[in-house]
């Protein structure tokens, strides 16, 4: 993965880049940072910076896939936020998951993060019609969507007489402990449901790398090994760093926050390249929103797919107020995709197009965004994929971890936990017990 900055400076594009002297004193800021993460990763502080080096942790990951794989017609994710959107991201990047490759995979994923009546309902009828596995992802094993579905999904099967199958067709994924309160442990303890361990000290927006995203991967095809090796080549990089310029993440996190200092862009706009990346761009919003966004500081992130946005949102960014700073997302496309014949090209008057491949289309629109972007004074950096696999999902996510931890440093606030949501999850629980 190849970052450039240039098109962000004010002696490239004008006023809206941001000048070298400010942004290098922000950059400076980082050093203890850098310092701190280094001895973070060293140690194996944390288990988002141990979990890519291990590989002694996913055997029984290992044989739930394969069983699966086997043996299931649809497997069904149920979890919100952290979760599920690493998962998707990765089943995405795979083609297994909202992509025009998944739609004759078996068995099928489905990622029942958004609780929704309607189509809850629709997956619960799978249970009559289908051989569907029901995977119920919940850290704390009280979040009161995820406990809604499982509540839901046991009574489906009780329902239908089904309840000798619950055992063999459910399983959770939760932190361990009797006595914790944990509603997802005791309703697993009373069905005799298999249970796989969420790691403790890890928020689920920074637990891709553990089970709870190696799952799905697994699912979808990824090699949960290449996906760590991205990640601990971003951390190696990390580590051999001497001064904060030499750290990829902690330049772009200077970057974000200079920019937000000296030039009022409130606004971090994603703009990434492929249907198979919209997730990674999904899941990039909750890493950066929620990890920054506590005491009044914080910049709002955008998601943004192309070339789909070109024709939505690009007309906003292009002339509308300059509060934004974007980043496009691109990997390989020239070269990929149906052919476009010639002759027909020219006779629909698009001669341009002739004998060409889709992917040549996309690559040129891609560097064609990030061009006028930065011509109409909008301060863009470009993040360059090799590929879209395993190794480079693991390789920006990671990036983009470290990029949220330097950015909350530079802030001043702590990127774990979500203090503010707290109060209106208490709220809608009120609400429902006053119905």
């Amino acid at each position: 993965m190849r970052q450039v900055i240039e098109s962000c400076f004010e002696d490239a594009i004008g006023a809206g880049g941001i000048d070298r002297a400010s942004f290098d004193a922000v950059l400076a800021r980082s050093a203890p940072s850098l310092e701190r993460l280094k001895d973070e990763v060293g140690a194996a502080a944390r288990p988002h910076f141990s979990l890519p080096f291990r590989d002694d942790d996913l055997e029984g990951v290992r044989a739930l896939a394969g069983h699966l794989g086997r043996n299931a017609s649809d497997v069904v994710f149920c979890g919100t936020g952290g979760s599920s959107l690493g998962g998707q991201a990765l089943a995405q990047v795979a083609g297994r998951f909202a992509c025009a490759q998944s739609l004759q995979s078996v068995p099928r994923l489905h990622f029942a993060d958004n609780l929704d009546a309607e189509g809850f309902a629709a997956l619960t009828r799978l249970i009559a019609t289908a051989t569907p596995y029901f995977v119920i992802i919940s850290k704390s094993g009280t979040t009161a969507e995820t406990l809604a579905q499982t509540l839901a999904i046991l009574g489906a099967f009780r329902a239908r007489g089904l309840e000798g199958e619950i055992a063999e067709r459910v399983c959770v994924l939760t932190e361990a402990g009797p006595g914790s309160g944990n509603g997802l442990r005791a309703l697993a303890a009373r069905f005799g449901l298999a249970a796989l361990d969420h790691l403790p000290d890890l928020g689920g927006r920074f637990s891709v790398f553990s089970n709870v995203g190696m799952l799905p991967a697994l699912l979808a095809g990824l090699d949960p090994d290449e996906v760590r090796a991205g990640a601990a080549q971003v951390l190696r990089a990390l580590q051999g760093a001497h001064v904060p310029g030499d750290c990829a993440p902690a330049v772009g996190a200077a970057l974000q926050v200079a920019l937000w200092a000296h030039r009022g862009a409130a606004t971090s706009v994603l703009f990434a390249y492929g249907d198979r990346l919209e997730r990674l761009a999904r899941w990039h919003v909750q890493l950066w929103a929620e990890s920054l966004g506590k005491e009044g500081r914080g910049t709002t992130p955008i998601a943004a797919l192309g070339p789909v946005d070109q024709h939505s949102q690009l007309q906003l960014f292009l002339d509308g107020p300059r509060d934004k700073v974007f980043t496009v997302l691109m990997a390989p496309q020239a070269g990929q995709g149906p052919l476009l014949d010639g002759d027909l090209a020219r006779e629909a008057g698009a001669p341009y197009l002739a004998d060409k491949r889709i992917g040549d289309l996309v690559a040129a629109m891609q560097e064609a965004t990030a061009a006028t972007l930065a011509a109409s004074g909008r301060p863009v950096r470009t993040l360059r994929l090799d590929s879209i696999g395993a190794e480079s999902a693991g390789q920006v996510m990671m990036h983009f971890m470290l990029e949220t931890m330097f950015a909350a440093d530079l802030f001043g606030v702590d990127p774990f936990g979500q203090p503010a949501v707290e109060a209106g999850k208490a709220l809608a629980r009120g609400n429902l017990a006053a119905l």
